[in-house]
């Protein structure tokens, strides 16, 4: 059966990301989808982003690729400039840096055409979330990368007939959350379970077909796979 999975923010966690690829056992005719922020805070993030992007894999943008590809809109990609980036990107750049520099300018071409959301009919996946005082063809780049309240205390859900998978926010820093749950709210479900936090440690991979939640930490290196009813906290 053709499955449909989601997979939260792997913020440069390569080694984790392909334990957790290694559990949930993708097929060839698997749908898997990422939910943007590849990147920063992890060792390995220029080689997440070209198994991502070598695999075929589906993206949105997130908005630490936003970030990165607006401190290099008036810059070449030269050593010298790299050398002298600023601390927020200095894990992302040494990663390039070790594996291989002539990647960074083809991933920042990437960065550029990958999608703010995809539509999948019953379901709606997205970075960050949706603004739910603005139409959908008013909402840009800011909301669709980077709201957190206003997204998450919707009193109904933003879509009569879709669920909103997103990620962003680390769902342990939702109150009384423990870390590793996923949160989901009015229409929407949250699957950034903060793998790049010592708080956490967990990437989350989403089986929406199969509703099954399977994780890996990025740290302890244990992988656990569970029903999605027994590993998500409602708010709201």
């Amino acid at each position: 059966m053709c499955r449909r999975i989601f997979i939260g923010d792997v913020h440069g966690h390569y080694d984790g990301l392909m334990l957790l690829l290694n559990v949930i056992s993708s097929q060839s005719n698997d749908q898997v989808y990422f939910l943007g922020d590849l990147i920063n805070r992890g060792p390995k993030s220029a080689q997440v982003v070209e198994f991502v992007r070598k695999s075929q894999y589906y993206c949105v943008l997130g908005n630490h690729e936003q970030m990165l590809l607006d401190y290099f809109q008036d810059k070449q990609v030269i050593n010298k400039t790299i050398e002298k980036a600023s601390c927020t990107y200095k894990e992302t750049i040494d990663s390039y840096l070790k594996s291989d520099i002539s990647l960074l300018p083809v991933h920042l071409e990437w960065f550029s055409n990958l999608p703010l959301y995809l539509d999948l009919g019953d379901i709606w996946a997205v970075h960050a979330g949706v603004n739910p005082q603005l139409a959908l063809d008013k909402q840009t780049q800011k909301e669709f990368c980077w709201i957190r309240q206003p997204f998450y205390s919707m009193s109904k859900p933003y879509f009569p007939n879709k669920l909103i998978i997103a990620g962003h926010t680390p769902t342990f820093k939702f109150g009384g959350v423990v870390p590793g749950k996923l949160v989901q709210g009015k229409g929407w479900l949250d699957i950034d379970t903060g793998a790049y936090d010592s708080k956490s440690g967990w990437l989350t991979g989403l089986d929406m077909t199969n509703k099954k939640v399977y994780q890996a930490n990025v740290f302890s290196r244990k992988t656990r796979v569970s029903a999605l009813s027994e590993i998500v906290e409602e708010i709201g």
